[in-house]
């Protein structure tokens, strides 16, 4: 047996494919039946024998991390000439699908909750002495859209694999920078010393990594832009710089103020100066943030240019646009937003506008 799997398949008289869910530069993802345990699962198996050289020891690697914010690994097994890994299924869309598709940045409040929520999971993972090494949106799965409900870091069982086609394609193998899927995906995330000595990389590169997701999170574009003109500028490793909208409503600037502090300190050039992922979630603890469940709504009006209703399934929700994250609304537009009883109709806060399609 190799290559893509089929609706209906059995691996190992256990497991039935129901459907692909995806696929990532190393391997094919599908929805699969566990027949023992009655329950639904992912079963991941490598593209090609390249990905499949190290599958074994990083599912390995993968079943030592055990946390809430870590995707579980439940079964490993082999079939012929294929391996497969057995994940605890996620029912959401990864961050990038949840989040940066639909919006064009998140506010401050949201990014906190997400912040420390990947920072645990790194810090569990570290603890085990495993370094993801591919931290990225597509490798963290959240569930209640955007509300992001919970929030779970995947592929760590992958983690050494992408590693090694990272360091071919950095030093020029056969997988390079143009043609590595996993490497393109990986690039405006990636540590200086990832591309300068990628055979060293430790800890302190999933540290930048978290940084570099926060930035492109709040900001609406990765640190140093996309494509490999961004090599030089991780290897300069000049702290970023954040657009105006960010702190220039009082709103959302004293939080977002110690989140650029973080990213800043996540980035630094210097791999000792960055925190460690047990010192990231204590600063992350520190911040406040609401979790309040977010809404989606159409913008039914706007007065004064100052306050207006939005729209939702019952009472319309009064909001002030100096609750709005970024680009205000206007008329018609939809946002994601939580609401709050304001003593008589229910009030938004926070909103972001939500891209057109």
């Amino acid at each position: 047996m190799s290559g893509p799997l089929h609706e209906g398949m059995s691996i190992g008289g256990r497991y039935n494919v129901i459907c692909n869910i995806g696929e990532g530069g190393m391997q094919y993802v599908y929805k699969a039946y566990d027949n023992i345990l009655e329950r639904v699962v992912a079963l991941k198996t490598p593209k090609n024998s390249a990905a499949s050289k190290r599958f074994k020891r990083s599912a390995v690697l993968s079943a030592r991390v055990n946390h809430p914010n870590v995707a579980k690994t439940l079964d490993y097994l082999e079939e012929g000439n294929q391996l497969f890994l057995i994940e605890e299924l996620i029912e959401g869309s990864d961050l990038d699908s949840a989040l940066l598709k639909q919006v064009k940045y998140v506010d401050p409040y949201l990014a906190a909750k997400v912040f420390h929520h990947i920072a645990k999971a790194v810090a569990a993972a570290h603890h085990v002495g495993v370094v993801h090494r591919d931290l990225k949106p597509t490798n963290i799965m959240a569930t209640g859209s955007f509300g992001v409900s919970e929030l779970k870091v995947t592929d760590f069982g992958i983690a050494k694999m992408a590693e090694e086609e990272l360091v071919d394609a950095v030093e020029g193998g056969d997988s390079t920078m143009t043609t590595s899927k996993t490497a393109l995906g990986a690039l405006p995330y990636m540590a200086p010393e990832a591309i300068d000595t990628p055979r060293d990389v430790g800890r302190a590169a999933d540290i930048w990594s978290i940084g570099a997701m926060m930035c492109h999170l709040i900001t609406g574009q990765t640190p140093y832009g996309v494509g490999l003109r961004v090599v030089t500028k991780i290897l300069e490793a000049a702290p970023p710089i954040f657009p105006a909208f960010v702190t220039s409503n009082p709103q959302f600037a004293p939080l977002a103020n110690k989140l650029i502090e973080l990213v800043h300190r996540c980035m630094a050039k210097d791999p000792a100066a960055r925190p460690t992922a047990d010192e990231l979630v204590q600063y992350c603890s520190q911040l406040c943030y609401p979790v309040a469940v977010r809404r989606r709504g159409r913008v039914k009006e706007i007065r004064y240019e100052s306050w207006g209703f939005i729209e939702v399934t019952g009472p319309d929700v009064f909001f002030h646009l100096s609750s709005v994250y970024g680009d205000k609304p206007k008329r018609g537009d939809e946002v994601v937003f939580s609401s709050f009883d304001g003593g008589g109709a229910f009030r938004a806060h926070p909103i972001v506008l939500l891209q057109k399609v």
